[in-house]
């Protein structure tokens, strides 16, 4: 299996994880969707303290009767900030959750590439089951963000997931992609 096109999307959805300097850690609350508003490493210090809450994930999707995996591409999460949440509905059409074909996502892909968005992710491996975890996460909300690809010998088209989690009172959140 040819990991390039999940490393590029990873890189992609990277670039678009960042965010503009909305207060993230407070929880529930979706800061408006701003396009235009500015990369700021500053908006990501919330992000990066130590927190008690976590996300413990599933993937969960399918189609055309095919269980989709994500064990080549793993897992990443990305805290919201007002950049962060524009890129979510420049790349996926929405802010909350979407599944598209990668190829879409790709192609919407600004071409900017100057911010260090990298530093602000947390990844996760996906088990044979799709199963992952983030633990040690500060109260806030969070893009949960992968590459699945049809489990053999099924054959589709590699699709970006994404969801919104928001992380609230230091407790385990579950959620399926």
């Amino acid at each position: 299996m040819n990991l390039r096109p999940a490393l590029a999307l990873s890189f992609v959805v990277l670039a678009g994880c960042a965010t503009d300097g909305s207060p993230g850690p407070t929880a529930g609350a979706a800061p408006p969707a701003a396009a235009t508003a500015a990369f700021r490493p500053a908006d990501f210090a919330w992000s990066t303290t130590a927190g008690a809450g976590q996300i413990d994930g599933q993937l969960a999707y399918k189609a055309g009767g095919a269980a989709y995996n994500c064990t080549a591409s793993g897992v990443i999460l990305t805290p919201e900030t007002l950049w962060v949440r524009g890129r979510m509905q420049v790349l996926y059409n929405s802010a909350s959750g979407a599944a598209l074909p990668a190829d879409e996502v790709r192609r919407r892909t600004p071409p900017e590439r100057t911010q260090d968005y990298s530093t602000f992710i947390k990844r996760a491996k996906c088990g044979p089951a799709g199963e992952f975890s983030f633990t040690g996460l500060p109260d806030g909300s969070w893009y949960v963000i992968t590459v699945a690809r049809p489990t053999a010998p099924a054959t589709g088209p590699e699709m970006a997931l994404m969801r919104r989690v928001t992380v609230k009172g230091g407790k385990t959140v579950k959620v399926k992609l």
